[in-house]
């Protein structure tokens, strides 16, 4: 297969820029890939369509603000807006650092993309506070370096000082201070993502409660979001590309929540990477550690019943997946349908419910 196969046309102006003000309040195209035909809704429908014994799946993992900007050389900062966040005066050539992955061996190394990276030898020097600091270690392709922080306190505190929510690049603004909770889902909780499982930005508690109350149970997954939600595939081939890394963890009461559903319902594609990653013999393993399984058109999924999931970029690995779920043909349809229909598209966006 090639990367073009999974390619459609979408305008610019279907990218929403913005969050709705109400989570709830998004639009919903619901998809029965044995019928082959799909249905306009509404996210806060989604009880409706669920039946006891099923199962949600939610990945309760946190972004946190890992973009990061610096410069060479000294320091002076400037207070940026009502929320006390300051960003560096560049004296001598502004640096952008996008934080990826923390070592797991120091928790002071971390891999990172940065900009201008040709311009970044090992042994640079990034200041982005008094006090806050970091070393070029290692560089790496398309940009990727691999840094060593030197802070005078503790770390995570100066990267919520001083950092700017991820927002992805096709959203055409500066973050603000309102992105800190509305890029985030209610449920986050354990800290460690680069982009926020977006499927999961729908949910309100009181959806919560009504799913609930239509008799399905919720189980919570980890899954912290790397480097491969923003970066392109490089190869052509299909099959010759590799996925980054990501780590998870499922525990041993969430396993034994899903195995006992009679649908598994994996909210978001990073839900449904986990399971499939832990499914043997069809069954949920508990355990942690890290996955880069690449799902695409010929993968048999095993763990994962249904998939609700936002609309995704073209020629992307999550495109891939939701077509190696629901068909390619049904998929790139319905995509183009909820073009026509003015569904707005990718991290803020509408979603999609697979069954």
């Amino acid at each position: 297969m090639h990367v073009s196969d999974f390619d459609y046309f979408l305008p610019a102006e279907r990218i929403a820029q913005q969050p709705l003000q109400d989570r709830a309040a998004s639009r919903m195209l619901v998809l029965d890939r044995r019928l082959g035909e799909w249905r306009d809704s509404q996210f806060r429908s989604l009880p409706e369509f669920l039946r006891p014994g099923d199962c949600l799946i939610l990945n309760d993992t946190r972004v946190f603000p890992c973009r990061l900007f610096g410069h060479r050389g000294g320091v002076k900062a400037l207070p940026v807006g009502a929320n006390n966040r300051h960003r560096a005066e560049h004296l001598s050539g502004e640096v952008e650092v996008f934080l990826t992955r923390q070592s797991a061996d120091d928790p002071l190394v971390w891999n990172a993309l940065v900009r201008p990276g040709r311009k970044l030898p090992v042994g640079e020097r990034i200041t982005f506070a008094e006090g806050f600091t970091a070393e070029i270690l290692a560089r790496g392709e398309f940009g990727e370096r691999t840094l060593r922080f030197q802070v005078e306190d503790e770390l995570f505190p100066l990267i919520e000082r001083h950092g700017h929510v991820p927002l992805p690049p096709y959203i055409h603004r500066t973050d603000s201070p309102e992105d800190r909770d509305r890029y985030q889902t209610v449920f986050a909780d354990h800290r460690g993502s680069v982009a926020a499982p977006t499927a999961g930005l729908h949910f309100t508690p009181e959806v919560l409660a009504a799913c609930r109350d239509a008799g399905a149970s919720i189980a919570v997954v980890t899954l912290h979001v790397g480097l491969g939600t923003f970066q392109p595939l490089h190869e052509d081939v299909v099959e010759r590309n590799r996925l980054h890394a990501e780590r998870y963890e499922v525990s041993g009461e969430a396993a034994s929540v899903i195995n006992a559903a009679r649908r598994r319902i994996a909210v978001g594609t990073t839900s449904a990477r986990t399971l499939e990653s832990v499914c043997r013999d069809g069954r949920i393993h508990p355990g942690s550690g890290e996955t880069s399984l690449f799902l695409y058109p010929g993968y048999r999924f095993q763990a994962v019943d249904a998939l609700l999931t936002n609309f995704h970029l073209p020629k992307s690995s999550l495109l891939m997946l939701v077509s190696a779920f629901a068909g390619t043909d049904l998929t790139l349809k319905a995509y183009n349908y909820a073009v026509s229909r003015e569904y707005r598209f990718f991290s803020y966006g509408d979603c999609m419910l697979i069954l």
